[in-house]
């Protein structure tokens, strides 16, 4: 689209991606929050994809420009003659779109578009990323080499202490930068109440990602022991994989197929809105094997009235550890799963209650007008200092 030049209060806001997962919406959050500050907002995005129709309707501008997306595969050596091309070509497409658009600021969503980062801090303007990841078990090196790039930034949002404590550890001089601030997480408008009774055909819910990390595998492997001791139970799983990693799903299939339980385990896919399959569950699982810099999932568990089996690790034992409906396991056990999914359903009125009251508490925890809020004052301040080159 054509980008109009810029103005008071322009604000570039650069994303790695397109979807609808947990970033992503917390994205859509964030434009809000700025449009509400009065802010006019241009999103740069690297494709086309189901978070562009959603930021238009914000009141966003949506450019396509391709950049870098940094994964971890690309910070060996092998990667270089790749990388350094990519960033080159990447450069010249950035430049043109900072000097067509003339931004007062920055807003990196992410620390995975590290170009970002840089180049607008080097062109004198404010930069202010904003960090949605964190994986302590990564290499000291990796952690160091993906954090590197926010040293150029004005000031660093992170959306745990969590993902706080793994940033500062690989970049120290990071800490007089950075700010907390706990992801926006919209719930229904109004959870529906859970079954009364819930015998032997509880309805388990996976949502997110198909991933290895994402531990759907061992959702699955919980099921079956549920399965194996007569349970007539059915697992929904809500989510689809990445680009390129279809034989994760694939493999999952056949697993579910050698288990025999092709007729008790659902796919519905990707979905946009995932209130409906929460408000048919019973009981929501999030299996995750490895770090979590937050639990967006989980929260919106609580969100929907849902008693919820958590992995205790990370963001994630940050995000769920605190309410009442939710069992913390250890990661990458379907034991312990499918042993907490028994003890709920054996003290079900108990773990209702407890859900009701969690619904009400996550709404007061991660309220979109309070972080939209949070947001329009931390990238808008009303002193003067939005104004280009200040700090």
């Amino acid at each position: 689209m054509t980008v109009r030049a810029g103005q008071r209060n322009a604000v570039l806001v650069a994303h790695p991606s397109a979807e609808l997962y947990g970033s992503d919406r917390v994205l859509l959050e964030s434009v809000r929050g700025l449009k509400e500050g009065g802010a006019r907002v241009v999103v740069t995005v690297p494709a086309e994809g189901p978070l562009v129709s959603e930021l238009l309707e914000c009141g966003a501008e949506v450019v396509l420009c391709r950049t870098v997306v940094l994964r971890k595969a690309l910070l060996s050596p092998r990667a270089l003659p790749m990388l350094l091309p990519a960033c080159v070509a990447a450069t010249g497409r950035m430049l043109v779109l900072l000097r067509r658009l003339k931004p007062q600021s920055v807003y990196v969503s992410t620390l995975t578009l590290p170009l970002w980062s840089v180049l607008p801090r080097l062109l004198g303007l404010r930069v202010v990323a904003h960090v949605h990841e964190g994986e302590d078990s990564a290499r000291p090196l990796v952690k160091r080499a993906m954090a590197a790039p926010l040293l150029f930034a004005s000031r660093i949002l992170v959306n745990s202490r969590f993902s706080e404590a793994v940033l500062h550890a690989a970049q120290p001089r990071l800490r007089r930068r950075t700010t907390v601030v706990d992801n926006a997480v919209p719930g229904p408008s109004a959870p529906l109440p859970l079954r009364q009774e819930v015998r032997g055909d509880a309805r388990i819910t996976y949502v997110g990602r198909l991933a290895h990390r994402k531990g759907v595998d061992v959702a699955v492997a919980a099921f079956a022991e549920l399965r194996a001791a007569g349970s007539a139970a059915c697992l929904d799983i809500v989510g689809a994989v990445y680009p390129g990693n279809e034989g994760y799903e694939e493999q999952l299939r056949q697993t579910i197929r050698d288990l025999g339980l092709q007729d008790s385990v659902h796919f519905h896919g990707f979905q946009p809105d995932v209130w409906p399959y929460l408000a048919k569950a019973d009981i929501v699982l999030v299996p995750s094997r490895v770090d979590e810099p937050f639990g967006n999932t989980a929260v919106e568990a609580m969100l929907a009235g849902r008693p919820a089996v958590v992995s205790d690790t990370s963001g994630l034992r940050e995000a769920a550890g605190k309410y009442g409906s939710v069992r913390l396991v250890p990661p990458s056990d379907p034991l312990a799963i499918a042993e907490a999914v028994e003890k709920m359903l054996a003290q079900w009125d108990r773990y209702s209650d407890l859900a009701t009251e969690d619904a009400v508490l996550a709404a007061s925890r991660h309220s979109p007008e309070l972080y939209r809020s949070r947001i329009a004052t931390l990238l808008l301040p009303s002193d003067g200092s939005f104004a280009k080159g200040k700090v």
